[in-house]
């Protein structure tokens, strides 16, 4: 697992600088409607992960992100914590965005110290940076998803197996029920 994490962030880094180096002849006016594709995602996934908190998470996400039974059911900080990350990770992205909205009409209208050519690479170079962040962001909107199947799916097993146990302690051991307790 270790080397695979190894790769996919080498890949990474390469991608980002062949995207630095490539978009040195992209136009930051052709650039700009990626990046506010990536605001709209980043939004989108602010606003999800959001509504799971307001309408789910009182009801069901508390039990699913709970400590495992004896210890004092205090909450599990690690469900907060894969719950949480997207919203973290989607507030960065939006930040840095809404931060090079502010800053690149003054860039274009005041000569940069460096060539127009290295802060168009810079800037795609920022934006591959993005796009990956933001894909990584929204594979993790799926972890308290899964979270939540596991546990419904370890209960439903559970409730299975406690009702199996519950008709089998009518029986008497040759097979026959009692007649004093109820089925």
């Amino acid at each position: 697992m270790k080397r695979i994490k190894v790769l996919i962030w080498v890949l990474c880094v390469e991608l980002v600088a062949v995207g630095g180096w490539l978009g040195q002849a992209v136009p930051f006016t052709e650039q700009w409607p990626i990046f506010e594709a990536l605001r709209t995602t980043a939004s989108i996934i602010f606003a999800v992960i959001g509504a799971w908190l307001a309408i789910i998470y009182p009801e069901r996400l508390k039990l699913s992100f709970r400590t495992p039974a004896g210890n004092g059911d205090r909450p599990n900080g690690t469900g907060w914590t894969q719950l949480l990350t997207p919203v973290v990770h989607s507030t960065a992205i939006l930040s840095v965005i809404l931060i090079l909205g502010a800053v690149a009409p003054i860039l274009k209208h005041h000569p940069p110290l460096v060539d127009v050519t290295y802060m168009r690479g810079a800037s795609y170079g920022l934006l591959v940076t993005l796009t990956l962040w933001q894909l990584w962001t929204v594979i993790h909107t799926l972890v308290p998803a899964d979270v939540i199947l596991t546990r419904d799916s370890l209960e439903q097993q559970r409730t299975v197996i406690m009702g199996s146990f519950g008709t089998a302690s009518n029986a008497q051991p040759d097979g026959s029920r009692d007649a004093n307790r109820p089925a």
